[in-house]
């Protein structure tokens, strides 16, 4: 039987490093998930991810279950410490006035060949583009569910906004995504 996060929070607090590292085991792929949907970048994303979890670590005794649940208090410290990361970077390519974006690094994906990797790769730039175009208020729903699998009750928990608003932010930010991304699409066909 599998312990619980509760019960591995209360080893954790009594210095069970064990329990610590269970628990990273079993909730840093979703902490990396959301820390690379806000950077773009895998090692930024690493970097991260040990961050949120150093930050949950040194604020264990602020966690309290009737709270809500472990996972959705990790991922709104994960969240936090991304936005504020992701804006610390905004800033500082604004002051560097720097109009050539960086080039994104991409996850591995198992096997294909050659062409499907590098169309892959050239649809994971253009929704990622996309996702940074969108304003933050709609961008992060669409994080927090889309790409990171939360239910909209956990998202509305994380975001602290109300359910309904959770649910039209998605769909407002899922449409003007696909606005985006389908603009973008015929400007490149009629490149082509």
């Amino acid at each position: 039987m599998t312990e619980g996060d509760d019960d591995l929070l209360d080893r954790c607090r009594r210095g069970d490093e064990l329990a610590w590292r269970e628990l990273v085991t079993r909730h840093s792929r979703k902490v990396f998930g959301l820390c690379y949907r806000f950077s773009g970048r895998v090692d930024e994303a690493e970097d991260l991810t040990q961050e949120v979890f150093l930050r949950v670590y040194q604020g264990l005794d602020r966690y309290r279950s009737s709270a809500g649940a472990f996972k959705t208090w990790l991922m709104t410290v994960a969240r936090n410490h991304a936005i504020d990361h992701y804006r610390r970077r905004r800033e500082e390519r604004q002051r560097r006035d720097d109009s050539v974006e960086g080039e994104m690094e991409l996850l591995p994906s198992g096997e294909e060949g050659p062409v499907m990797a590098l169309e892959r790769q050239e649809q994971v730039r253009l929704v990622q583009r996309g996702l940074r175009a969108l304003p933050e208020d709609l961008r992060e729903p669409i994080i927090l569910c889309d790409l990171q699998g939360l239910p909209y009750d956990e998202v509305a928990k994380v975001l602290e906004l109300p359910l309904g608003t959770v649910k039209s932010r998605l769909n407002r930010g899922r449409l003007e995504l696909a606005k985006r991304l389908l603009a973008k699409r015929a400007a490149m066909m009629g490149r082509a």
